[in-house]
């Protein structure tokens, strides 16, 4: 009579790391590529709106997230780099640029939050479009790109948690990119006494042709 046990089979054990490395792997690089992606288009947009009197009249002014603070913009180029590198490099590397990437997005959630509610950069263009230098920004209005760049941030830093958690079970870079002197040497054939061209040649090559 066959029994049924309950026992998992050490295969089936062995498996169970490398799925769950190959998911957070996938999972990583989805959410920093799109946080990055996220992060730099968020920044390009239109991120807060306002009026400046002038000559009686209101004069429309807009800024860009970028205009307010270019942080999170260099913050997304960082974690997108930190994310290629994490490949690159093993054991404490490796956790250092896991850490980095972490980092990263939480600077562009930090920098995107405080960006909303900034209205230095709206108040200079109105004293400039007005000629007066206690001139403020009037009828201010933000959009919500800034909470767009934060989301973005957040994916980045998700995606560093992710390699701070699993990286060590991540590939990395083929040992072939490694420096040259780990590749096995080939072994020179034997040199046929018979022909001198060959006798000259591997006295070019600095190898002794009769093969002492």
């Amino acid at each position: 009579m066959d029994y049924v046990t309950a026992v998992p089979h050490p295969r089936s054990e062995a498996a169970a790391p490398a799925r769950s490395g190959r998911r957070s792997l996938a999972a990583a690089l989805l959410f920093g590529a799109l946080g990055a992606a996220v992060t730099l288009l968020a920044t390009r947009q239109r991120g807060g709106e306002g009026t400046a009197t002038v000559a009686g009249g209101a004069f429309p002014l807009t800024v860009k997230g970028s205009d307010v603070t270019g942080v999170p913009a260099a913050l997304a180029i960082v974690g997108l780099a930190a994310l290629v590198a994490v490949f690159a490099v093993r054991r404490a590397g490796r956790l250092l640029v896991s850490a980095l990437l972490a980092l990263s997005g939480a600077g562009i959630v930090a920098a995107a939050l405080v960006s909303a509610s900034d209205t230095s950069v709206l108040d200079e263009k109105a004293a400039q479009a007005s000629g007066d230098t206690s001139a403020t920004v009037a009828a201010l209005s933000h959009t919500g790109w800034p909470y767009v760049a934060a989301v973005g941030g957040a994916l980045i830093l998700l995606a560093g948690l992710l390699a701070l958690r699993f990286g060590s079970r991540w590939p990395a870079m083929s040992g072939r990119y490694e420096r040259g002197g780990d590749r096995p040497r080939r072994t020179a054939r034997p040199v046929d006494p018979e022909r001198p061209e060959e006798i000259w040649k591997a006295l070019d090559r600095g190898e002794d042709p009769t093969g002492a």
